[in-house]
């Protein structure tokens, strides 16, 4: 290999690092518990991902939404909190009250 070829090699190589850096940086992971279906939740869905907009998060972009449904089985709450707490999301959020108890819950017990 000649000289030149090696130092631009090298100089494109340096370049482009930090893009590859850049690239690994963990994404946040929020948490959503809730009671109901996807489908009975539809606007508070828009309403949370326009809040995430807002503040400059779009969902698969620059964070990752993990959702969990009960789908009215409310006796399921506890084992959703604990899986959302057990893969340790950076925030979670609950829709409706005893998904916000679960959630607190979980939390606690995880401590």
């Amino acid at each position: 290999m000649k000289r030149r070829n090696f130092i631009t090699l090298l100089g494109g190589a340096a370049a482009a690092w930090p893009l590859a850096a850049r690239g690994q940086e963990p994404v946040p992971v929020i948490g959503l518990l809730a009671v109901a279906a996807p489908d009975a939740n539809a606007i508070r869905l828009r309403a949370f991902r326009e809040g995430l907009r807002t503040t400059g998060y779009v969902e698969g972009q620059n964070v990752k939404v993990e959702y969990r449904w009960t789908e009215a089985h409310t006796g399921r709450l506890p084992e959703l909190a604990g899986e959302l707490v057990r893969d340790r999301v950076a925030v979670l959020v609950t829709a409706g009250v005893e998904a916000g108890h679960a959630g607190i819950i979980a939390a606690l017990i995880a401590q």
